[in-house]
């Protein structure tokens, strides 16, 4: 979706992909952001847009630094895809305990799963061999067990469909995945709608402008996040190879 807004936006935009597993760990995504933010960059930018919501709090502290840093106002990646705050929390009120899936999530998910927003059965996988060589088998079995137990509280399977290029196959794996689970299924009208307000730089109410040298902040609050000083009042940019 980004790179089809891009190509249609009047501004110039590049884009760049996170790895997608960063997810699973939030305080590494926190950290992989910061370091592109901190990177000297090879042309001039008015401003560094995020297509990352507050995701479980990993873009929670992030410094904006020479530009302002942008990000739309949302708990995580589903606000992105429904197109709003009031379609997320329509949605989360009235069927709570929904597995999400969209097309490019599951294109890039081939073999961890393919929902948003959930722990993958690869990062499950990993775990368990941590745990087999920090406590034992028989206790890592017991750990997996307790972790995997967050599937017991979902009772529904929600396709996305955002209209951009063949989803039949994407829509296949989530009507598959819900009989696996014995779930029922629905297929949702995504938006586009926030998105491209983010690259079109259409910063309104629904987005968060972080100017320099100042923090995202969670609210807790309907607005989300915030922007504030970081503590001590002040920022140093890290230095960087050639930054002298």
């Amino acid at each position: 979706p980004l790179y089809l807004l891009a190509a249609n936006s009047p501004h110039i935009v590049d884009i760049e992909l996170m790895p997608k597993g960063l997810h699973n760990e939030p305080d590494r995504l926190r950290a992989a952001l910061q370091g592109r933010i901190d990177a000297p960059a090879q042309f001039t930018y008015d401003a560094v847009a995020l297509g990352y919501a507050l995701c479980s709090n990993a873009t929670a502290g992030l410094v904006a630094r020479d530009v302002p840093v942008v990000l739309p106002r949302g708990h995580d990646c589903i606000t992105l895809y429904l197109g709003s705050r009031n379609a997320y929390e329509r949605e989360f009120s009235e069927h709570p305990g929904t597995y999400y899936y969209t097309k490019d999530y599951w294109e890039r998910s081939r073999d961890d799963g393919v929902a948003l927003g959930a722990v993958t059965d690869a990062a499950i996988r990993q775990q368990y061999e941590e745990y087999v060589r920090k406590y034992g088998k028989d206790n890592a079995d017991y750990l997996i067990e307790v972790l995997g137990a967050w599937r017991q509280n979902y009772r529904r399977a929600a396709f996305i469909a955002m209209g951009i290029g063949d989803e039949s196959l994407a829509e296949r794996a989530a009507q598959e995945e819900a009989a696996r689970n014995n779930w029922e299924y629905a297929r949702l009208a995504g938006s586009l709608q926030l998105l491209r307000k983010l690259v079109d730089g259409e910063w309104d109410e629904d987005f968060l402008i972080v100017p320099p040298e100042h923090a995202v902040r969670v609210t807790y609050r309907e607005d989300i996040v915030e922007a504030s000083r970081p503590a001590g009042g002040h920022t140093a940019r890290p230095k960087m190879p050639g930054n002298d």
